[in-house]
């Protein structure tokens, strides 16, 4: 009880440390929205100022970040200086789309990686290890967007396999044909994120799983007549979850990061879409909600792996 309250008070620490940095960061930028061109080019300056004292903009600095921490806190993230509408609306309508990308990813590297490192560690200078290696290689070092636009340019260009852009090809009737055909929309999307994510985390596998077979643990594993499958179960994978499991929770800023350019090039409303087009917009209230819930899922994938890692071994170091 005492790690999940210290991890609860780190948590909060953080976000209002990253809040503090982004609200300055941001209100430091040289342009703003009222400036940007989006208002109507023959509205005055008075209106302008009396925009600026509605959303409370005329008041110093730090009174306004002292307001918007206070609103935050209350789950009020204020109006979208673009639509209008309550920022808390905007979000919540895109976030469980951008949920299933990554959390759905992020199982599949999971499970992938583990595979390939585990089987290539033991077919070690053989045709399998050297083709995970490659693979591994060629999805660290292949850019997701390249990736993403050559996908759209073969499967949905020319062989017509896949849906360019979007969620929905099928009007929403509740039907299966409606939820295949969302489904069918994310194979690409999620495809591009997994094989992005597979090479280093594949590598880092195999290079444990190839110590861990040297180890004298397995040595006298073996010569007690144990087969593969028994040390798979009972030595290689009890050893092998706490780093790769820490390894996925310190990479959940790339992924939800990554999320904002696959999001934009497939056209899938989501939170990484509305962060590309506020951004455009200089929407500061949308962008602003958008970092602090990013912040906080990031934050809490970390504690709950660090949790994770404590039931799988009660003498983790957590602090």
């Amino acid at each position: 009880m005492n790690i999940v309250l210290k991890k609860l008070l780190y948590l909060i620490v953080m976000l209002i440390i990253i809040s503090l940095i982004s609200f300055f960061a941001i209100n430091l930028a040289p342009n703003s929205f009222f400036a940007s061109g989006e208002l109507n080019p023959n509205i005055t300056k008075e209106s302008i100022e009396q925009l600026k004292a509605v959303y409370g903009l005329d008041k110093p600095l730090y009174i306004q970040y002292l307001s918007w921490l206070s609103a935050i806190l209350q789950l009020d993230f204020g109006i979208s200086f673009a639509s209008g509408t309550m920022v808390k609306d905007e979000i919540l309508t895109r976030l469980p789309i951008t949920l299933i990308l990554n959390i759905s990813s992020m199982i599949l590297i999971f499970i992938l990686s583990l595979y390939l490192g585990i089987k290539a560690a033991f077919s070690k200078s053989k045709f399998f290890d050297k083709f995970a290696t490659q693979l591994s290689l060629l999805s660290f070092s292949m850019p997701s967007f390249y990736l993403a636009l050559i996908l759209i340019l073969v499967f949905s260009v020319n062989l017509e396999l896949f849906p360019i852009a979007g969620l929905h090809s099928v009007t929403n009737d509740g039907s299966l044909n409606y939820y295949l055909d969302f489904l069918w929309h994310l194979i690409m999307p999620i495809f591009v994120i997994v094989f992005a994510g597979i090479g280093s985390l594949t590598l880092y596998v195999r290079s444990l799983v190839i110590e861990i077979l040297k180890s004298d643990y397995i040595f006298f594993a073996k010569a007690r007549g144990l087969s593969k499958k028994e040390l798979l179960r009972y030595y290689i994978l009890p050893n092998l979850y706490p780093p790769v499991i820490t390894l996925l929770g310190l990479s959940l800023p790339a992924v939800i990061g990554g999320s904002v350019i696959l999001e934009t090039i497939f056209s899938i409303d989501g939170m990484g879409l509305l962060f590309y087009k506020s951004a455009l917009a200089y929407d500061y209230p949308v962008i602003m909600g958008i970092l602090i819930i990013g912040a906080f899922l990031t934050l809490l994938g970390n504690i709950l792996a660090d949790l994770v890692l404590l039931k799988l071994n009660p003498n983790y170091n957590n602090e």
